[in-house]
């Protein structure tokens, strides 16, 4: 795929040119993502698919600066990650960057609130609790504030992980296979919920799923294949 001819009108929120991963296994070199371009433009939802071991989570490990690439190019927020180094892209995500991981990441000890009120803490806001406690009700979950995790659902877990992604007023967020862990129906009500809370912030969304009634919800679709990806039209991804 080339990038985006749009990105001379609107500035991508997400610029990638020429990534390339490679591993080492052994004495073999093994290619995960090869000279991979991708523009992503504001408040644009995108949904990458790929068969499992294909590198959807490496790219978007990449993609939000969690890892560096063997080569390439990539700029979040008009800033080249390359010229930053693991705590410049921490500070850079800060405030702006939510995650949505398919096993939850909610740290174990702490309540739905206190989970909820990690990334506020990052930021130093004033109204941390009383925010974290509004997106927790957004989410159906106003009178489960003080339970840990062990005593939630994985639905409930991960309408925690989702208030958690929001409650910073995140201009990007990542989701890695969301409804991964869950039963058919509780991931359809967090489908919904997802891109209710997306619609209603405007918020740019990136997600890496097997899942096509979850990728039939966004703008766009893009099958990662052999390390490269190829856009896909609507009718590939189902009615």
């Amino acid at each position: 795929m080339s990038i985006s001819s749009h990105e001379n009108a609107i500035e991508p929120i997400l610029h990638a040119e020429g990534l390339t991963q490679q591993v080492v296994s052994g004495e073999r070199h093994l290619t995960i993502l090869k000279d991979l371009n991708l523009a992503v433009l504001p408040g644009e939802s995108l949904a990458i698919l790929g068969q499992s071991g294909a590198g959807k989570s490496t790219l978007l490990g990449l993609l939000a600066g969690l890892d560096a690439p063997s080569a390439g190019r990539l700029a979040m927020f008009g800033q080249a990650l390359n010229e930053l180094d693991e705590d410049g892209r921490a500070r850079l995500r800060a405030g702006r960057v939510g995650f949505v991981f398919q096993n939850f990441q909610l740290l174990p000890t702490l309540t739905a609130l206190e989970n909820v009120l990690m990334p506020l803490e990052l930021t130093a806001v004033t109204d941390a609790e009383s925010r974290a406690r509004d997106w927790l009700t957004r989410v159906g979950l106003g009178e489960r504030l003080d339970h840990l995790p062990k005593q939630l659902s994985g639905g409930e877990q991960q309408r925690v992980a989702l208030a958690r992604a929001f409650v910073t007023g995140a201009e990007l967020v990542f989701a890695d296979e969301p409804t991964g862990n869950l039963d058919p129906a509780t991931g359809e009500r967090i489908i919904d919920t997802l891109f209710e809370l997306n619609h209603e912030a405007g918020t740019t969304l990136v997600l890496v799923t097997h899942d096509h009634a979850l990728a039939r919800r966004c703008d766009r679709c893009l099958r990662l294949v052999d390390g490269r990806l190829v856009e896909m039209a609507r009718e590939e991804v189902g009615a």
